[in-house]
Formats: C-alpha cells, sequence, structure tokens
C-alpha cells in the first residue's frame, strides 16, 4: 500500500494543529520560548474578516504533516506580486519524503496562478539541511541583502515618534 499525500488550505478547524505546527517549528528553531501565540490570536488574524495571510496543511495518509503560512508582498521592481512564505514546517518523521518539495511546488503553483513574479523566504543560517535542499530545488540565496527588524519597545518608540503634519 503506497502512501497518500494531498494538500488543503486551512480553516478555522485547523487553528489547533496549526497552533502545533508553529510551537513544533519553533523548538526546532530553539525559538519556542519566543512563541507568544494563542488559538484565539491566529483565529482571529489568520481568519478573520482582514486577514491576508493564507495557511495549507499537507496531509500524509489523512495526518497532518506539513503546513505552510504565506502572504502576498510586492516587487516595485517587477511591478507584480510575489508570494512571501513565512513558515514551512514537515514533522521530523515525515522528512526526506518529499514533502518539502510537495509543498513548494504547490506555493510556486499558486504563484504562477496569481501572476506572482515570485515566490520568497528567509532561512536561518544554521539550518544547512534546509539551505541544500532550496539550492536542490533552484533557490538562491539572496546574500547581499540584510534583514533589519523593529520590535517591542523599539516599535513603540518608533510609533511614537510620527507626528503628523498640520
Amino acid at each position: 500500500m503506497s502512501d497518500t499525500f494531498e494538500i488543503k488550505q486551512a480553516t478555522v478547524k485547523d487553528t489547533p494543529v496549526i497552533l502545533s505546527f508553529i510551537k513544533e517549528l519553533a523548538e526546532y528553531e530553539k525559538l519556542l520560548h519566543e512563541v507568544v501565540a494563542t488559538e484565539s490570536i491566529l483565529e482571529q488574524t489568520l481568519f478573520g474578516d482582514n486577514s491576508t495571510t493564507e495557511v495549507v496543511i499537507g496531509y500524509l495518509n489523512q495526518q497532518p504533516i506539513s503546513f505552510a503560512l504565506y502572504f502576498h508582498n510586492f516587487s516595485t521592481f517587477l511591478g507584480r506580486p510575489g508570494i512571501y512564505l513565512e513558515d514551512l514546517f514537515v514533522k521530523p518523521e515525515a522528512r526526506g519524503k518529499g514533502i518539502g518539495q510537495k509543498m513548494l511546488s504547490y506555493l510556486a503553483h499558486i504563484a504562477k496562478e496569481r501572476k506572482c513574479g515570485r515566490l520568497e523566504w528567509w532561512v536561518l543560517d544554521w539550518n544547512e539541511t534546509a539551505i541544500g535542499f532550496y539550492k536542490r530545488i533552484g533557490a538562491k540565496a539572496m546574500d547581499e541583502w540584510t534583514v533589519y527588524r523593529v520590535t517591542d519597545q523599539a516599535l513603540d518608540d518608533l510609533a511614537a515618534s510620527w507626528i503628523p503634519e498640520k
């Protein structure tokens, strides 16, 4: 008997599974202490009226085994939208079975269907297994770019410094 794999668009009923995947990914990335998301938060932000984020879940033999969370960004140079993959996770017991490739192929298909100019994501520098996989599928590192982030008190301070023109 061969394994069956399918990808389904997540719904609000999948919120507990999504949170579980987020926590498993964070644990793998040694960042579990940073996860503050709850089912309630995810229900509002992923499935609320103003959500711009999508989630797909991969099922192996009808069991959730992988997920991808993504949203549209925009390339001013291309003049077209893109898809930004925030998270991709495959449970350890399913790795090496082509699940990650299928998930990325699915997202590439969505990108082409929606006339997007690119599919992109970040990867931790130490995740050599993922980096090797991404290179094998033709992904290119954007080594000349540095990611910047403003959070917590720095975000509060920056927002507080906004003074509208009168």
